[in-house]
């Protein structure tokens, strides 16, 4: 009775493993495609925005005017690490469209300044990107001090009142010293192909030394 519960207990280690390996190949897949769907994008000529031509890293170029009374302030760490916030502005173009524009990152002291919203022009270019799922384990958003950890649509829409859709348009030039534009690069991490060996290779050794010792016995 033993050996058999040993051999099970075996066979769902395996198995388990190599799940784990599968699941990192499909990893690997989604990352190398959401790479060369960045690229695409990065190469792309700047289009006219319309609700028309919504597409993940599409490069458009747009008219409009900022809603500042209803700016969102989302807690991020810049590259160093230090605290801070990503500005996003509510634009409404020349078609009376509404856009939310990620302008860049600034410090924490900088929250509600007025500096940071001195631009002088009203013609822009940045990089349509879709609001992903929240991840379940950041804090709720604060909106009664207009602090945010993830953006769903539900609260945009109850915090600024407007219809946001699902994509989020990051500035290329924030027009202002003291914002910091967010950089969208292809260079993610991709580790999955090591995690799919690794996985794949403690199955393997599992097997091996099982065998051995059946073979032993």
């Amino acid at each position: 009775m033993k050996k058999i519960s040993f051999s099970i207990f075996v066979f769902f280690s395996i198995l388990l493993f190599c799940s784990l390996g599968t699941w990192q190949v499909y990893r690997l897949q989604w990352k190398l495609n959401l790479i060369s769907e960045i690229n695409n994008g990065l190469k792309s000529e700047p289009i006219s925005f319309s609700k028309n031509n919504i597409k993940n890293y599409q490069k458009v170029k747009f008219t409009g005017t900022f809603n500042f009374e209803k700016q969102i302030y989302l807690y991020s760490l810049n590259n160093s690490g230090a605290p801070g916030y990503e500005v996003l502005t509510p634009l409404k173009t020349q078609f009376n469209e509404i856009l939310l524009i990620n302008r860049g990152w600034i410090k924490k002291d900088l929250k509600n300044s007025s500096e940071i919203n001195s631009i002088n022009k009203n013609k822009f270019s940045g990089i349509l990107k879709k609001i992903i799922k929240p991840n379940p384990f950041k804090p709720d958003n604060d909106l009664e001090n207009n602090i945010w950890y993830s953006l769903n649509l539900e609260d945009l829409k109850t915090f600024t009142g407007f219809e946001i859709g699902n994509y989020i348009l990051h500035l290329q030039d924030s027009h202002n010293e003291m914002i910091k534009p967010k950089i969208i690069t292809p260079n993610l991490p991709n580790n999955h192909l090591k995690y799919a060996i690794t996985w794949y290779s403690v199955a393997l050794s599992i097997l091996v030394y099982f065998l051995y010792f059946k073979k032993k016995q």
